[in-house]
């Protein structure tokens, strides 16, 4: 018998549901990712890349047209200019990111405070360094920051604070507010902060995302985390990046450069000449989500499900308690099976669930999928 590492993980939820789905033939609102294409541009520039010889390793950190490009969009949409050669790393994906910055800055015997319910891939990047994760769970509805249970979690151990705006599964946004509190915090202490940005572009009803590289005494201590796959429809084509500052950046490639060394090049290429082409694209992404998120609404408004507010990301919460009084994970599997619908539990993303009926259901999706995934949800 092998002793583990990882005694608390077994196989995702994701992974489980989305195997679920396809043994029940459900819809799929499971696994978040989008079931339309990339634009058409950037599949054309993608293809271009490979035609074109872009097949062998890039550079560690990143080309330096995408890096650039990086840097203008930082600039623009955050006032904050980086440079491009000690701030910017490339990475396969966000969670190739996260794990990096947490291999890089936290240490045996530290201690990393995450907010529950928190994306599953924290906590194993924190034990396989030999730390511990606090958690802190959110207030429900609303999943927002009880900054004072922060202040009371801090101690000499603590390394890093994990912050994820727009919320994983929850859609809940941070405000300038909260940035104000977390920067009192962390002030005179030798705390990094780690923020999951992936949903950067996908905020509602005109409000702003609060970017930590917003926030200069912020952005001086953290590493900020997004993803081209989020933004631009291509989650399978696992690009990412990383901004710290320099030494942070320092410390980030040092292991980034021994667990994956370096991110596919042909991607990198088409990023770059599509963001210098259409920097449109992101900026249209709220409205673009924010149709699907209010079709999505609107189609289920019969049903028997109460829809919790959505300011960012592409998840809509249900509460299902009208319908069964049951856990989250055996209502989910029973939905899969009864009603032909796959969603995700909120369980597996807390160390102590709440007694809630919650489930997230991915609106990411194509007209036709949500129609059908709503039909068969107004039956029940």
């Amino acid at each position: 018998m092998i002793p583990t590492k990882l005694p608390k993980v077994g196989t995702t939820i994701f992974s489980v549901m989305s195997q679920l789905a396809l043994e029940h033939k459900a819809v799929n609102l499971g696994q978040g990712f989008p079931d339309f294409e990339p634009p058409q541009g950037l599949r054309d520039a993608l293809s271009r890349a490979m035609n074109e010889g872009r097949n062998q390793y890039a550079p560690m950190h990143g080309i330096a047209a995408l890096r650039e490009q990086i840097v203008l969009k930082t600039e623009k949409l955050y006032g904050r200019r980086l440079n491009v050669d000690t701030d910017i790393t490339l990475t396969s994906g966000a969670t190739e990111a996260i794990f990096a910055a947490i291999a890089a800055t936290v240490r045996a015997g530290e201690e990393v405070i995450v907010f529950d319910p928190a994306y599953d891939c924290y906590e194993p990047a924190i034990e396989l360094q030999g730390a511990r994760a606090v958690h802190i769970p959110l207030t429900v509805p609303a999943f927002a920051i009880d900054w004072q249970r922060v202040r009371d979690a801090v101690t000499p151990k603590t390394r890093m604070i994990m912050i994820n705006s727009p919320h994983n599964p929850s859609g809940a946004v941070l405000s300038s507010a909260d940035l104000e509190e977390l920067a009192a915090i962390v002030r005179d202490t030798g705390i990094v902060v780690l923020s999951d940005e992936v949903y950067e572009h996908i905020v509602y009803d005109g409000a702003q995302h609060e970017s930590v590289l917003r926030h200069p005494e912020l952005a001086g201590r953290s590493i900020v985390i997004s993803s081209f796959g989020k933004t631009y429809h291509c989650t399978g084509w696992k690009v990412g990046y990383a901004v710290a500052p320099a030494a942070l950046t320092a410390e980030f490639r040092k292991v980034h450069q021994y667990l994956t060394f370096c991110t596919f090049h042909p991607a990198q290429v088409a990023f770059a000449e599509f963001m210098a082409g259409t920097p449109q694209h992101y900026l249209d992404l709220p409205a673009f989500y924010q149709a699907k998120r209010d079709r999505f609404r609107a189609l289920l408004a019969p049903s028997r499900l109460k829809l919790l507010d959505v300011p960012g990301g592409y998840f809509q919460l249900v509460d299902y308690s009208a319908i069964r009084d049951e856990d989250d994970l055996a209502f989910s599997k029973w939905l899969v099976e009864h009603a032909g619908v796959a969603a995700i539990p909120l369980s597996p993303f807390y160390e102590r669930a709440p007694d809630t009926r919650l489930l997230r259901l991915c609106f990411a999706k194509s007209d036709a999928t949500m129609e059908a995934a709503a039909e068969r949800l107004c039956r029940l």
